[in-house]
C-alpha cells in the first residue's frame, strides 16, 4: 500500500497511478471534478491537463482570496469613517469592532483549512465567496437604518469569514502544484490576498466620499474639512466583485477527488514545542501586519486630522510587496538570521514612531510606520521559510531505522500540520494589536504606551529567535534554520 502524502496546508493527497499516455484527467458528471491529477509526473504536468489547469485555479483563487481579505478588513476603514464624522461610538467601541473581525477571522482559519478537502476546492471557493455577501449586506443595513451597537458587532463577526478564506485558498492551491513550484504558487497566492488589505484601505475612503453610490438615509456625516462621508459605500462597492469571484470559481475552477483531510496530523502537531515557538514569532510577523493594518486608519484619525486615515493603505501595500523579499533573503542566508535582524528593525521603527507621535508629526509618523510595515513584510517571508526547515531537522534527528523517503514524508506531514496552526495563531495579532491600542487610549489618551509595549514584544522575539534558532550548539542552529 502506498503512503498518503500531505501537502503544506495540512491536508493529504492520495497518490494515484500515472495516466496512460495521451489521457487527460477523468472528470465526473458536470466536468468540474478531476479524479486523476498528478502534478509530480513531469509528463502530466506538461500536458494541457496539468499546468494550465493549475494556473487557472490559481488565478481565481487569488482573486477570491483578495476579496476575502478586503471584506475581513471592512471595519478598518468603516471605523475610521465613523470616527471622522463624529458618530456616537466611543474609541473603545470602534477598536472592539476591528478586533472582533480579527478574532473571528483567526478562528475561522482552522476549520477553513479542511473545507476544500471535504467539499472540493472549487465548491468551497464558491461557498466562501458567497458568504462574503452576508457581512457586506449587514454593513449596508447597519449604516442605512441606524442600528444599535450590537448589530455592528454582529456585522464585524461575519466579516471574519473573509479571514478564513486565506486558509482554504492556500490548502486548495497546494494540491495543484508540484513541490518544486509550490513555494512560488503559495507565495503568489498569499501576496495576492495580503494586497486586499491595501485595496480596501485605498478604495474604501474614496467610496465613502462618493455620494452617487449612497443609499438615502442612515449613517452619513461631514468631516472637519466639510467632506460628506457615506459608511455604507465601503460595503456596497464589493458586491459586484464578490459575484464575479463566485462566477469565476464556478466556471473556472476544479475539485480534486484525490484530496483528503487529515485532522489527526493537525491535532498531533499541537503537542510539539516548535509549533508554539513559531506561533509566538508569527504573531510578531503576520500578526503585526494584519493587526496594524486593521488599527492604523483609526490611529491616524485619532492622532492627527480626521481625513488622514485615507493614507493608511500605504502600510499594508508596502508590507505585501516586501514579503517575497524576506523569503528570498531567507533562502540565501537563512530564515532565522533574517528574522532576528528584521525583528530588531521592527523594534527600532516602533521607537522612531513613538518619537514622531510625541512630536505631533504626521509625516514622520506615517513614514516610520511605512518602514515598519516594510520590515514586517520581510519578517512574514522569512518566518514562513523557517517552518519546513525546522520540521525537517526534527524529522532527521529522530529518523532511526527510517529510509530517507520515510523521513522526508514525515517532515512534510509535520510541516503541513504546523502551518495551519501557526497561521491561525499568528492571525490573532488582528485582535491583540487593536485591543492594546484601545487600552492605551483609555489609560493615557494616546497610542504611545501601546507602541512601547509592541517594541518590548519585538525585543522578546529577537531573544527567542536567537536562543532557539541561532545559539551555537543547538539542533536548529546546526540545521541552518
Amino acid at each position: 500500500m502506498t503512503d498518503t502524502q500531505l501537502d503544506r496546508a495540512g491536508v493529504a493527497v492520495a497518490p494515484t497511478p500515472a495516466p496512460p499516455a495521451g489521457n487527460g484527467p477523468v472528470a465526473r458528471v458536470g466536468g468540474r471534478w478531476i479524479d486523476h491529477y498528478d502534478p509530480e509526473d513531469p509528463a502530466f504536468w506538461a500536458s494541457p491537463q496539468g499546468k494550465p489547469v493549475a494556473r487557472r485555479n490559481l488565478v481565481w483563487s487569488v482573486f477570491a482570496e483578495n476579496i476575502g481579505f478586503s471584506v475581513w478588513q471592512l471595519f478598518s476603514v468603516s471605523t475610521a469613517v465613523l470616527a471622522s464624522i463624529g458618530y456616537g461610538f466611543t474609541s473603545n467601541q470602534l477598536f472592539w469592532l476591528v478586533a472582533t473581525a480579527g478574532l473571528v477571522g483567526a478562528i475561522m482559519r482552522v476549520p477553513y483549512t479542511f473545507m476544500p478537502a471535504l467539499f472540493g476546492g472549487r465548491n468551497w471557493t464558491v461557498v466562501s465567496a458567497a458568504l462574503l455577501l452576508l457581512p457586506v449586506t449587514l454593513l449596508v443595513v447597519a449604516a442605512t437604518t441606524d442600528q444599535p451597537y450590537w448589530f455592528w458587532v454582529l456585522t464585524a463577526i461575519t466579516c471574519g469569514f473573509g479571514g478564513g478564506n486565506f486558509a482554504s485558498s492556500m490548502a486548495n492551491i497546494s494540491f495543484f502544484y508540484p513541490d518544486k513550484e509550490k513555494g512560488f504558487a503559495l507565495g503568489l497566492n498569499a501576496a495576492g490576498g495580503n494586497i486586499g488589505v491595501a485595496i480596501i484601505q485605498l478604495v474604501g475612503p474614496l467610496a465613502a466620499g462618493a455620494g452617487a453610490l449612497a443609499v438615502v438615509g442612515g449613517v452619513t456625516g461631514t468631516t472637519e474639512d466639510g467632506a460628506d462621508r457615506y459608511v455604507q459605500n465601503v460595503a456596497l462597492i464589493w458586491v459586484p466583485f464578490i459575484l464575479l469571484a463566485m462566477a469565476g470559481a464556478w466556471f473556472g475552477m476544479h475539485n480534486l477527488s484525490g484530496a483528503k483531510a487529515n485532522i489527526g496530523a493537525q491535532a498531533a502537531i499541537t503537542r510539539r514545542k516548535q509549533t508554539w515557538i513559531m506561533s509566538f514569532l508569527y504573531i510578531g510577523a503576520f500578526g503585526s501586519f494584519i493587526g496594524f493594518s486593521g488599527a492604523f486608519p483609526l490611529v491616524l484619525a485619532n492622532e492627527f486630522a480626521a481625513n488622514t486615515y485615507q493614507y493608511a493603505f500605504l502600510g499594508p501595500l508596502v508590507g505585501s510587496l516586501t514579503r517575497p523579499l524576506g523569503g528570498l533573503l531567507a533562502d540565501r542566508v537563512g530564515g532565522a538570521r533574517v528574522t532576528v535582524v528584521t525583528f530588531v528593525g521592527q523594534a527600532l521603527a516602533i521607537g522612531v514612531a513613538i518619537a514622531f507621535v510625541n512630536a505631533g508629526s504626521f509625516a514622520g509618523f506615517l513614514l516610520s510606520f511605512l518602514v515598519l510595515f516594510g520590515i514586517v513584510g520581510m519578517t512574514n517571508g522569512s518566518t514562513y521559510r523557517m517552518i519546513p526547515i525546522i520540521y525537517r531537522a526534527e524529522a532527521a534527528a529522530a529518523s532511526t531505522g527510517e529510509t530517507p523517503a520515510q523521513t522526508m514524508y514525515r517532515a512534510r506531514r509535520d510541516t503541513a500540520a504546523a502551518v495551519g496552526i501557526i497561521s491561525a495563531v499568528g492571525a490573532l495579532g488582528a485582535v491583540f494589536i487593536p485591543r492594546i491600542i484601545s487600552e492605551s487610549y483609555s489609560a493615557t489618551g494616546g497610542v504611545g504606551t501601546a507602541l512601547g509595549a509592541f517594541c518590548a514584544f519585538y525585543v522578546a522575539c529577537v531573544a527567542v529567535t536567537w536562543f532557539v534558532y541561532l545559539r551555537r550548539g543547538t539542533l536548529m542552529q546546526q540545521a541552518g534554520v
